[in-house]
């Protein structure tokens, strides 16, 4: 049996560093050039980096990079029964600028022919069957993200849908759904504002079936709210550590360390920290491939968990003088 399984995009990341971007017919010199694993995969190398066993599901093509993917993917602990290798097509490639001070640059290469289908996923079906939690990236086909959550759904695994829900039959196979800011708008039919937009947002996906929901909130941080035995539970996190060198990889992070806290049976404030400090230990780093380990993992949420309760505690012994 796996701990995590992820069903997502597969691809090849090109990161470069520059100082600044050049003008229009200048050029400008790389510092810094990576080449990692890209795309939901990197979910997959963060649970292993967590001590949790992992596997993919997904599609790259069978030329040179894909090879490579493949072969990168084996080092790293991955599981890649699942992992498909379609014939003439092209591995996906994403292209990582990066300036100084963090501000970031996407350029992607994502044919359609290394997006999983539903036959692809059918496939697959004892590898994700297989899986405690099931991670599944809602960037693919909305009809191969649905067969993904099913299927892990009817194999008991705890199902995560990365990303907005295409309709509510997808959002009803979610126990877990995670957004960045923009995504938050496509889940609810408007951009989130404020943290109070994103607090609505929440509850009102909380009551369409997830039983937990991590959404960012504008202007830094996310909310965690929770269906807990004891009720409804929610907290409101800051970002971790210092300004990120590169943002790429950050909501990956998250969704890794909220998945690892829930598998070890925590409850989702504290899974909440454990992702907010993964998130944090990958942004402070070129590139997209995590940074992770669990002790530093805990260590980091602990002590940001402490302080943040300080912090209240001192803001309410303020209030009262």
């Amino acid at each position: 049996m796996l701990d995590v399984v992820v069903c997502g995009l597969v691809g090849r990341d090109l990161v470069v560093a520059v100082r600044a971007l050049p003008d229009a017919g200048s050029s400008t010199e790389v510092e810094q050039r990576l080449e990692l694993l890209g795309g939901a995969v990197n979910q997959a190398v963060g649970a292993r980096q967590m001590g949790l066993t992992a596997g993919v599901v997904g599609v790259v093509g069978d030329d040179d990079d894909g090879a490579w993917v493949l072969a990168r993917a084996r080092d790293d602990g991955l599981d890649v029964r699942g992992l498909v290798l379609r014939e003439g097509a092209a591995t996906a490639l994403v292209v990582d600028v990066v300036e100084a001070g963090g501000a970031r640059r996407l350029l992607e290469h994502v044919p359609e022919s290394v997006r999983l289908t539903c036959a692809d996923v059918r496939a697959a079906t004892p590898v994700i069957r297989s899986a405690r939690a099931v991670l599944v990236d809602a960037a693919q086909p909305p009809e191969a993200v649905r067969e993904a959550l099913d299927v892990a759904r009817r194999g008991g695994a705890l199902t995560v849908l990365d990303g907005p829900a295409d309709d509510e039959q997808t959002l009803a196979l979610a126990d877990v759904v995670r957004a960045d800011v923009d995504e938050a708008g496509a889940l609810t039919s408007q951009l989130p504002g404020d943290a109070e937009d994103v607090r609505d947002a929440a509850y009102g996906l909380l009551a369409r079936g997830p039983r937990l929901v991590a959404l960012a909130v504008p202007g830094g941080g996310n909310l965690v709210v929770s269906r807990e035995e004891r009720g409804t539970a929610e907290v409101l996190m800051p970002l971790l550590g210092d300004r990120p060198v590169d943002p790429t990889g950050g909501g990956d992070a998250f969704v890794t360390g909220l998945v690892a806290a829930l598998l070890d049976g925590r409850d989702g404030v504290t899974a909440g920290w454990w992702a907010s400090s993964a998130a944090a230990l990958t942004v402070d780093h070129l590139g997209g491939r995590p940074g992770l380990g669990r002790g530093r993992v805990l260590r980091l949420a602990d002590e940001a968990r402490a302080n943040d309760e300080a912090a209240r505690r001192g803001s309410r012994r303020d209030g009262l003088s």
